[in-house]
């Protein structure tokens, strides 16, 4: 299928669903107990007009559910329990959601297989899921039923190694998962071990293997966390928790020519103690954002076919800031401030610098950002 055709495809639905809602539910994961007296996973309604949200109400009360991720139908909510250990890993829920009401009911649970689970995401096709375990620096992948629920875990592989910092770099440390555009390839971010590995997955078992080029080395010290693949299976965005980076990394799967291709700063200047935490491409695939914790800004760059320059930063209000998101029309970005416990809502605009709109709504330690249009 030629290029052209294939970015004029990603143009109109990131136009369709621009168009779809007026308005979102936009589900809170985060930390539970504590000084803040979070309960759970939270939820609020956004028009998309205004870029004003609602009180954020309880949907379901589960311990820390720290990341969260929506089925591609709109109708199961996933959440990884980061507080959870035990032998056979930490919980991993899957949650009707009620689109009159936004709430959650809960419809099952497993174990990820390993401890701290802190991430989880779902291929395009809403048939499998994969969960990422920091404190075991292992991984899992979950078929999934038809109603949503999980059916079983299907494959565990455990990371080994390590790199160059010996603070959290003294064993695998498994950060973010993630499935590309055809669902062939599972994505994992070891911060550990400074390496994104990449696996085949076989559809109809549900299994794993390494791919023929098993994974991309990021420079020494970079501690991979987040990553999000571009809509044309081209290239992927990485930030790097020690090194305070953004970085872009070419993908091809079919030549094994994947590796880092640039690599910048996401600070304006050296800040002690800074370390990042989220990756997110515009809509529009023309920005990319990194946030930042110690200096508490997003990082704004500018994307010219996979070549970046920095254009900002975005300070008001932030503190600690975690996940962060854009609605899909790409007017809103929310970001969810931690140890502000509150999410702040900024506007985006042709430069692609995130703006403050005064809106802000309190939520107990938030960490994940998740939109679904009503």
């Amino acid at each position: 299928m030629p290029r052209i055709f294939l970015a004029l495809l990603a143009l109109l639905l990131v136009a369709q669903m621009a168009a779809a809602a007026d308005a979102y539910w936009v589900y809170f994961g985060g930390y539970t107990g504590g000084k803040a007296g979070g309960k759970g996973v939270m939820v609020a309604t956004m028009d998309v007009k205004t870029g004003q949200l609602t009180k954020p109400v309880l949907a379901a009360e589960v311990g820390s559910p720290s990341f969260l991720a929506i089925a591609p139908n709109g109708q199961t909510l996933y959440a990884v329990g980061e507080g959870g250990g035990g032998k056979d890993g930490g919980p991993v829920y899957a949650f009707r959601i009620d689109p009159a009401t936004g709430l959650l009911t809960k419809l099952n649970q497993l174990t990820s297989g390993g401890s701290g689970p802190c991430h989880v995401a779902t291929d395009k096709a809403g048939r499998f899921a994969v969960v990422s375990n920091y404190g075991g620096g292992s991984f899992a992948v979950f078929s999934l039923n038809d109603d949503g629920s999980l059916m079983a875990r299907t494959a565990f592989v455990q990371h080994e190694g390590k790199s160059v910092n010996p603070g959290n770099q003294e064993g695998p440390h498994a950060h973010c998962g993630a499935f590309d555009e055809t669902g062939a390839f599972v994505f994992v971010a070891d911060l550990g071990t400074d390496k994104v590995m990449i696996y085949r997955l076989d559809r109809a078992t549900g299994g794993v293997a390494p791919h023929t080029t098993p994974f991309v080395a990021m420079p020494p010290g970079t501690g991979p966390r987040h990553f999000q693949i571009d809509p044309l299976n081209r290239r992927f965005f990485v930030c790097g928790e020690i090194n305070s980076t953004v970085n872009v990394v070419t993908l091809d799967l079919a030549g094994g020519k994947t590796a880092v291709a640039q690599t910048l700063s996401t600070l304006p200047k050296p800040t002690p103690g800074n370390s990042t935490a989220e990756c997110l491409v515009h809509p529009s695939g023309k920005f990319v954002y990194v946030s930042n914790r110690g200096h508490n800004s997003i990082a704004a760059f500018k994307n010219a076919d996979g070549q970046l320059t920095a254009v900002g930063h975005a300070t008001a209000g932030i503190k600690t800031p975690r996940n962060f998101n854009i609605d899909p029309s790409g007017r809103w970005m929310l970001v969810a401030s931690h140890d502000g416990d509150n999410v702040a809502v900024f506007s985006l605009g042709d430069d692609g610098l995130p703006k403050p709109t005064g809106v802000t709504v309190a939520t107990p330690a938030p960490v994940c950002v998740k939109f679904l249009a009503k």
